[in-house]
């Protein structure tokens, strides 16, 4: 039986927009006015305002068949949100805006802004605007995030130091691992509908790719182990391409040792199962959202042995390259073969 539901054009744009928005109170004391009017009203009586927008496209970014609406509307918010916590800032206000067409219902909006409220309360941040219109192209989700910081307080990706360590939070290669099963057993239903797929054994990888995490967490942490970064990026394009953009915008080297990147062993078992290095998939998949950041040489007690931190590597003069340094020793120039959001963009569609 084909499933009924309720037409976007019932409602109307501003109906629409009131009917998603409800119940979404504002928490930060410079989110003065949200939504309801032609514009929200922000208030930041100290400090710099930091700004970053992502955009999510179906068929790019996701695929309905397996991305859950109410994972989608969380992935959409905390992936922009990393973007401020690599800043070394805290969010505190989003936009959203959808470009929807009419084989969605309003029920099924519902379910992604239940999404993008639950990321709302995670990270204490207000949503005090956005837009919706029509597409005739499939589901388009946009966001903007709002952060403040102290002026001193700010990293921006060039402020890296000959000598720096290179850091990394978390473990990294499960979002492109959890893609990969994902698009296995998509393709296993597609063959037998009536087969269905037991994923609990790829949870981790599964859940790292449709229900990221911004590490909310470590400017917290870094802070309260009195270390600043020097320079910092979130790992959204993979390892080897941020990397990169560090080391060129503080006109440095890098050095990454292979036998230090942090991979789970649920990662390391898929990368096997499908025949990959995991190597490879770390530096290059892209998708985690751990942050990468360069420290002072002198602050490496106050990490040392820290669970979420990992020492990776170090920044080098411009001279000797930006190098992987393999298990045996052998040096390998690094290369930004992860995600390009333009590779695609003169393929017809």
């Amino acid at each position: 039986m084909e499933e009924k539901f309720s037409s976007l054009s019932d409602l109307g744009e501003f109906g629409l927009i009131e009917h998603l928005c409800r119940d979404f109170p504002l928490r930060q004391a410079s989110s003065i006015k949200g939504i309801g009017d032609d514009a929200a009203i922000l208030e930041f009586l100290s400090g710099r305002t930091v700004v970053s927008t992502d955009m999510l496209v179906e068929g790019v970014h996701f695929d309905l068949s397996y991305a859950p609406p109410q994972h989608l509307g969380y992935k959409a918010v905390a992936v922009n949100l990393s973007d401020i916590y690599a800043m070394n800032a805290r969010p505190t206000q989003i936009t959203v805006s959808i470009a929807v067409s009419n084989r969605f219902g309003i029920e099924y909006l519902d379910k992604i802004y239940e999404g993008i409220r639950h990321a709302c309360e995670v990270f204490e941040v207000d949503l005090v605007g956005g837009d919706t219109t029509s597409s005739y192209s499939g589901l388009i989700i946009s966001v903007t995030a709002i952060g403040t910081a102290d002026e001193d307080q700010i990293v921006e990706r060039s402020g890296a130091k000959e000598n720096d360590l290179l850091v990394l939070s978390g473990d990294i290669g499960g979002a492109y691992m959890g893609l990969q099963v994902l698009e296995r057993e998509k393709t296993v239903f597609q063959s037998n509908p009536d087969e269905q797929p037991d994923l609990s054994e790829y949870k981790y990888p599964i859940e790292r790719q449709l229900k990221p995490e911004a590490r909310k967490d470590i400017p917290e942490l870094l802070e309260k182990l009195g270390v600043k970064p020097t320079a910092m990026i979130d790992v959204s394009d993979g390892l080897s391409s941020e990397a990169l953009h560090i080391s060129k915008s503080s006109n440095l080297g890098v050095r990454i040792y292979e036998e230090k990147i942090p991979i789970d062993p649920s990662v390391y078992k898929l990368c096997e199962e499908f025949k990959l290095s995991a190597t490879t998939i770390a530096l290059n998949g892209g998708e985690d959202y751990e942050l990468l950041f360069t420290m002072p040489l002198e602050d490496h007690d106050k990490i040392k042995a820290n669970p979420h931190l990992t020492v990776i590597g170090h920044m080098t003069e411009a001279a000797q390259g930006n190098m992987l340094v393999a298990r045996d020793g052998a040096e390998v120039p690094l290369q930004a073969q992860g995600w390009n959001a333009m590779r695609d963009i003169n393929k017809e569609v």
